[in-house]
């Protein structure tokens, strides 16, 4: 464990600068690793996992789902934020407190301090699947971070510059790794490469990853 994660003594996680405003944070969600486990499942019981479809209309290799006070959705008439499950027609699963406990530790660990996130999109992973260079840029506010988790299989996680075509960086990510990135880096390019094969002792042959953000 990397001491107690909201707030009491020990050392922390590694921390390595990725970019100017871009920091990745080593195991540190280890330390709450079965409440962000208990709490997931809780989540997707009530909005299942899905394939969301892009506006070209493919379907999309990420299964995803949402919580919180709005979630990301992604169809025909393009991207964008809605506070409904367009499944159920209900409103999307509060965030769980670990969520939100372990975004505000992240940010302020990575100099984002005060950060208090209104959604957060879960995307798991199976092999072969992957997410294509992209920007986090539906939300209002750009002058929020973003905060990532990654629970379950290595995956290789790609950040790029302001420009898609801009050489991108590579970086494996552990299950309990989190990576938050915000000021000059909000809005960089980022993606994650084909999930390789492999079992992870929680989640299988699956990562899935928790993004938060401000959205609304």
């Amino acid at each position: 464990m990397n001491g107690e994660l909201f707030g009491g003594p020990g050392p922390g996680p590694a921390r390595e600068e990725i970019a100017p405003g871009a920091v990745l944070l080593r195991g540190l969600a280890l330390g709450v690793e079965r409440e962000l486990l208990a709490a997931l499942d809780h989540v997707a019981a009530q909005a299942p996992f899905r394939h969301m479809v892009t506006p070209g209309g493919r379907a999309m290799s990420v299964a995803t789902t949402n919580c919180g006070d709005a979630g990301w959705v992604s169809d025909r008439r393009g991207y964008r934020y809605v506070r409904q499950d367009p499944q159920s027609g209900k409103p999307w699963p509060a965030l769980p407190p670990v969520f939100l406990g372990l975004a505000a530790q992240a940010a302020a660990q990575a100099g984002y301090p005060g950060f208090v996130p209104d959604a957060c999109l879960v995307n798991r992973y199976v092999p072969g699947a992957r997410m294509s260079l992209h920007q986090d840029r539906d939300e209002r506010d750009f002058g929020q971070p973003i905060v990532s988790v990654s629970l379950g299989l290595p995956a290789v996680f790609q950040f790029g510059g302001m420009e898609r075509s801009a050489p991108a960086s590579r970086h494996v990510l552990l299950h309990g790794d989190a990576v938050v990135w915000g000021g000059p880096a909000r809005l960089r390019y980022h993606g994650v490469l084909a999930l390789k094969e492999g079992n992870h002792p929680e989640q299988g042959r699956a990562r899935v990853n928790l993004t938060l953000r401000k959205a609304m």
